[in-house]
């Protein structure tokens, strides 16, 4: 349990009474009892007492205690039963917050998507005050846009589904290996379906046990060789198991990782080598021999080639690579330089966001909690940034073991300026400036902005360069070229942020920006301690653009890093 949980559930049951028509001060009280949790700066682990907090009076400090110590509260179970369910989905749709799908739903018996669609279609919305034509297109539009299932979904949809199901394969004794495969494995940025390879000498035991998944809405086929299901979710997602024999788990896992260019690039330097790859071996061309691998790597090398890991076999060009370089991976991650805490918007105070970098073994992080501009987010102004720097000092006394550097995420404003004047930032030990805002900005004026942060000497980094949202959002335009030029110019790092929903700057771009001297930095920009964790997955979008080691500077030593970040500044 951590403080955004509350703050979530609070504002939940603010939520369904706005819905219910409830009393505007009740419904006040929850949203300034959630108020006060996140303007505090401390964790919920370092709060005594929530009563004592401005804000939450008697009422929702039972609330908030109840739901610490239950997971759940009377008050919202009940509201759950009393406000229709169709109307909570609505709530995502641009446009609608709780006080107009309120009036729809009090007012026109508006209850889920199909009788807000019949209103809107039929003018009983236009014809509401405060809506109009104009609001019942953008209503349509949005609501085709949410409730019309991608042909793919996107990597940060499937990723939590795909972990659910191997948390349960790990469970069912029959299978003696398993591995997802497809574009998943591959990490492709949007995902069309899920598949899994399972190793069993007992499919028939598998099989059953598969169809009985939790999450299994329905099952397409069930056999001794292949399983398909659909599991639920917002969207349907249909999934795949392979049960095949032990022995042919590696080449079977290699056949269905793909990509198609990889696999047809394979057979052809295969049949040059006088053999021919199947899902079940090597075969001989000249004998009825078949090879079977215990590993990939070895499979890999029977072809006298490098292993190529899954995220590379795309275009199908790595398997002429006769050496492949030491490309970033997981081990190689020394520290974490872009992270939030309970100081701006993030749910764990600095003390627990350090000791959860102790535990994977980091050598450094940077705090980079939000800058003034960013209200919305808590951002900090100079005294609080000042005060954090100072508490920031003492815990890297408390703390030997690991260097906290302390940091700020900057905003670029809409107007180019930075949001801290430079003899502020001179003495900041690591400085990000980012976008939040104006994405529909022009690429000239958006170019503008980011070359007014690239030459100010005091930032570091550019955070998420593009400000995309995969499958939600396009991001601002920008010149990858001009940018990347620029970043390696003024030698300012490029971020590759690890949230699965971001994977900002992509692959292809970083792969461009290597090959233009630009440094790179992997970071997660956790807002929680399982945020932290997306550290794999950007790693893993790092490795699909080939990105070596030396490249991404949180790889590097502490002192390495402290000595490039003294010459950025001149100093």
């Amino acid at each position: 349990m951590d403080k955004k949980q509350v703050i979530k559930h609070l504002e939940t049951i603010a939520t369904y009474l706005e819905l219910k028509g409830e009393n505007a001060f009740k419904t006040s009280a929850y949203r300034k009892a959630a108020q006060a949790l996140e303007r505090d700066d401390r964790s919920l682990n370092e709060i005594d007492d929530v009563g004592a907090l401005s804000g939450i009076g008697k009422g929702t400090k039972a609330v908030i205690e109840e739901f610490i110590e239950h997971g759940e509260t009377e008050v919202l179970n009940t509201l759950a039963e009393e406000v229709p369910k169709g109307l909570i989905p609505l709530l995502k749709i641009q446009g609608l917050g709780g006080k107009k799908l309120s009036r729809l739903y009090q007012e026109l018996g508006v209850i889920d998507e199909a009788t807000l669609r019949k209103a809107c279609e039929n003018g009983e919305v236009a014809a509401l005050s405060g809506f109009g034509k104009k609001s019942v297109e953008k209503i349509l539009k949005a609501l085709d846009d949410a409730y019309t299932r991608p042909e793919r979904l996107p990597l940060s949809y499937v990723i939590p589904i795909k972990n659910d199901i191997e948390a349960r394969l790990r469970t069912i004794p029959e299978i003696l290996d398993f591995s997802v495969a497809g574009s998943l494995r591959r990490l492709s940025e949007t995902v069309k379906d899920l598949d899994f390879i399972i190793a069993t000498t007992q499919p028939e035991e598998v099989a059953e046990q598969l169809v009985s998944l939790e999450s299994v809405k329905e099952v397409v086929s069930k056999g001794t060789t292949k399983v398909t299901v659909v599991v639920s979710g917002d969207w349907d997602l249909s999934v795949d198991f392979r049960l095949i024999e032990p022995e042919h788990f590696v080449t079977t896992l290699h056949h269905f990782t793909g990509s198609k260019d990889h696999n047809v690039e394979m057979r052809r330097l295969a049949k040059e080598k006088g053999y021919k790859i199947s899902e079940y071996g090597i075969h001989d061309n000249d004998s009825e021999n078949v090879y079977t691998f215990k590993t990939e790597e070895e499979f890999f090398n029977f072809l006298d080639l490098p292993y190529l890991p899954p995220e590379v076999r795309e275009s199908g060009e790595e398997v002429s690579i006769e050496k492949l370089p030491e490309l970033v991976d997981l081990s190689h991650i020394k520290g974490d330089l872009h992270m939030h805490t309970t100081w701006s918007d993030g749910a764990q105070s600095i003390d627990e966001m350090i000791e959860k970098a102790q535990d994977k073994g980091y050598q450094f992080i940077a705090i980079t909690d939000h800058s003034k501009f960013l209200r919305v987010a808590n951002g900090l102004n100079e005294k609080r940034l000042l005060e954090q720097r100072e508490h920031i000092k003492k815990w890297n006394e408390k703390y030997p073991d690991i260097t906290v550097l302390s940091g700020i995420e900057m905003d670029i404003l809409p107007n180019g300026q930075l949001d801290f004047e430079d003899d502020f930032l001179k003495d900041m030990d690591f400085v990000i400036a980012s976008i939040h805002s104006s994405f529909s900005q022009s690429e000239e004026q958006i170019m503008s902005r980011l070359k007014n942060a690239l030459e100010c000497p005091y930032v570091d980094m550019i955070a998420h360069p593009t400000g995309r949202l995969i499958g939600k959002r396009e991001g601002y335009p920008i010149n990858y070229e001009e940018f990347i030029d620029l970043a390696v110019k003024t030698n300012t790092i490029i971020e590759l942020n690890a949230n699965p929903n971001r994977l900002d700057l992509s692959w292809h771009w970083l792969k461009e920006a290597q090959s233009r001297g630009a440094k790179i930095a992997i970071n997660t920009d956790a807002h929680n301690f399982t945020m932290l964790d997306d550290m794999k997955v950007g790693v893993q979008a790092a490795k699909k653009g080939f990105i070596r080691k030396e490249s991404v500077v949180n790889t590097w030593s502490i002192d390495e890093l402290l000595r490039f970040l003294k010459q950025k500044k001149g100093d």
